[in-house]
C-alpha cells in the first residue's frame, strides 16, 4: 500500500481513460498529459494505459508500505524520496517505510508518478480514472491508502530518459471544428495572429483563454464534445474541453486540439501564453 500523509492540491490516480460512455453522459477522464504517461509506464515496462498518480502543482508526502520502483516525470517539481533529490524520467527502487515528498513547482503544472505495473485501485466503468461522482472521490485526502503491488526484483532495459521537453512549448496544433466554416476573416486574423493568455478558470473540465475575439450570433443544437475541443460562445470567450469536459455543448466547435496540443496545455496554468497553428 502507499499511504497519502499530505495528498496536495489536487492528486489524482489516472489511467487512459474510460471509453464507451460519451453518449450516456460520462466524460473520457484519465492522463491530461498523456505524452508524460506514458513515457514514466515505459521506463517501468508497465503498460503505457497502466494507472499512474497525476499530481497538480502542489504535490503530496507518500509513504511506501512495500517493495517497488517508481518513477516520476511531467512537470517539474523538486521531489525527493528520503530527503534527497530525484530526477524526472529515470528508475528508482523504494523500501518499506520510504517517503516521497514533492516540493517546490520549477516549470509546468501536472506531474506523474507511476510504480511497477500500475496502481490498483477499484476499476469502475472499465477505469481506474478518478472522476466524481464516477467514483466515490474526486481526488485524495489525508491518510488514504492506494494499493499497489510489491516488486522486489526489476531489471529496466533502460532506466532513464533524456525526454525532450515540450514544457515551454506554447503552440498548440488544431484541426478544423464542425464549425469552422462559420468563422469570419476578423475571426480567424484574431485566433491565428496573437498569442492568448490562460485564464484563472482552468481544470480538468476546461481551460478558458483571458484574451477574447469578435463574437458571433450562432444558434445550434446541442452537440457532440470530445476532450480538445475548441467552442467559440456568443461573447467572443475561447473554451478548451479537457478530459473531464462535457460530452455535448451548444457553441460552435471551430477547433479541435492534436493529442500532443492537448498535452501541452495540461502543463499551463493561469498567465501562462499559447497561440494556436492550423494543421
Amino acid at each position: 500500500m502507499l499511504k497519502v500523509l499530505k495528498p496536495g492540491l489536487f492528486t489524482t490516480i489516472q489511467d487512459a481513460g474510460r471509453f464507451g460512455y460519451l453518449n450516456k453522459g460520462v466524460p473520457v477522464a484519465g492522463f491530461m498529459d498523456t505524452a508524460s504517461a506514458y513515457k514514466v509506464n515505459q521506463l517501468l515496462e508497465n503498460a503505457i494505459d497502466s494507472a499512474v498518480m497525476e499530481i497538480t502543482m502542489t504535490g503530496p508526502i507518500l509513504e511506501f508500505e512495500n517493495p517497488t520502483f517508481i518513477c516520476v516525470g511531467g512537470a517539474k517539481h523538486v521531489v525527493t524520496l528520503n530527503n534527497n533529490r530525484i530526477e524526472s524520467f529515470k528508475v528508482y527502487k523504494v523500501s518499506p517505510g520510504d517517503v516521497l515528498s514533492y516540493g517546490k513547482l520549477e516549470k509546468g503544472f501536472r506531474s506523474y508518478l507511476a510504480v511497477k505495473n500500475g496502481f490498483k485501485t477499484d476499476k469502475i466503468l472499465g477505469s481506474r480514472s478518478m472522476y466524481a461522482p464516477i467514483t466515490p472521490k474526486s481526488h485524495f485526502e489525508d491518510n488514504q491508502t492506494i494499493a499497489y503491488d510489491s516488486c522486489k526484483v526489476f531489471s529496466p532495459k533502460i532506466d532513464e530518459l533524456k525526454v525532450d521537453s515540450f514544457l515551454d512549448s506554447k503552440v498548440l496544433t488544431v484541426s478544423k471544428g464542425p464549425e469552422y466554416g462559420l468563422l469570419e476573416d476578423r475571426q480567424l486574423e484574431a485566433l491565428f495572429f496573437q498569442n492568448f493568455t490562460i485564464a484563472n478558470e482552468n481544470d480538468r473540465m476546461a481551460y478558458q483563454l483571458l484574451e477574447h475575439i469578435a463574437g458571433h450570433k450562432v444558434s445550434m443544437l446541442t452537440s457532440a464534445t470530445l476532450p480538445g475541443t475548441v467552442q467559440l460562445t456568443p461573447s467572443g470567450k475561447i473554451m478548451i474541453l479537457m478530459k473531464d469536459g462535457q460530452t455535448t455543448g451548444g457553441y460552435p466547435r471551430i477547433f479541435q486540439l492534436s493529442d500532443k496540443a492537448i498535452s501541452i496545455l495540461a502543463q499551463k496554468k493561469f498567465g501562462d501564453i499559447i497561440s494556436f497553428k492550423l494543421v
